[in-house]
């Protein structure tokens, strides 16, 4: 049971850590479709970091900065997923898309052509890179759920008691995603580092590639289905 001192402390901390709330939501909303409100990030980002005020320990060696900020993120993300926007149809054809660029990158030695990923799926070249601009319009945060399959997501308080085995094997689950995207194409590596260590938005992106923002969508859908395919197989 709380005591008055012990809620006076906890509605302290949720004053403080309110905006980060509102950070973690302003970054997300940059990377999602425009349908995607502001308010609905903060409102789950904020049940997020509730959860985090009831549910720290800080015995298990975590600072509440640390947790907190990964139930927020957690939150927005669990509220994203819920909604799922993508049609069946689009995910059909970005499975498809993930196996064409896998199988052929196996044949080729190398990562496939547009060209040549469109062939394989019988599809012009103008169609599949429709089917890569309403896959990114409708992916959810891709690069950070491929983070989360590398190990680099996991809550603190759904995982096990770190162990010398458990930090060897997210080492070689982050290995492996690095080494998937040291092999991208130059530019399609240029793109992600620039989305996503940069945190440069679609129109600055597309002035560094000399590309319009759609393109900068494709590219970055593209580069999601090479990773996806490559984590897959290996």
């Amino acid at each position: 049971m709380y005591t008055a001192q012990g809620k006076i402390e906890q509605g302290e901390r949720l004053a403080e850590y309110l905006p980060l709330v509102r950070r973690q939501a302003l970054a997300l909303q940059v990377r999602l479709p425009a349908s995607i409100e502001l308010d609905d990030l903060i409102q789950a980002g904020t049940v997020g970091l509730l959860e985090a005020l009831g549910r720290f320990d800080a015995t298990q060696g975590a600072s509440f900065a640390t947790f907190a900020s990964q139930r927020i993120r957690g939150a927005m993300l669990d509220e994203l997923r819920s909604r799922d926007w993508l049609p069946r149809s689009v995910r059909r054809n970005a499975r498809a898309a993930d196996e064409a660029a896998r199988r052929l990158e196996q044949e080729l030695g190398r990562p496939a052509e547009e060209p040549e990923i469109a062939a394989a799926l019988d599809m012009d070249i103008a169609t599949y890179r429709r089917l890569l601009s309403d896959t990114n319009s409708g992916q959810l945060l891709p690069f950070e759920e491929l983070m989360a399959e590398g190990g680099e997501g996991r809550l603190l308080e759904d995982a096990p008691a770190e162990t010398p085995f458990s930090r060897l094997v997210d080492e070689e689950q982050r290995g492996r995603l690095v080494a998937a995207i040291e092999a991208l194409p130059e530019r399609e590596k240029l793109l992600m580092a620039l989305y996503y260590q940069e945190e440069l938005n679609l129109k600055e992106i597309g002035a560094v590639l000399g590309v319009t923002e759609s393109r900068v969508c494709q590219l970055h859908s593209q580069a999601v289905s090479r990773l996806r395919a490559r984590l897959a197989s290996a």
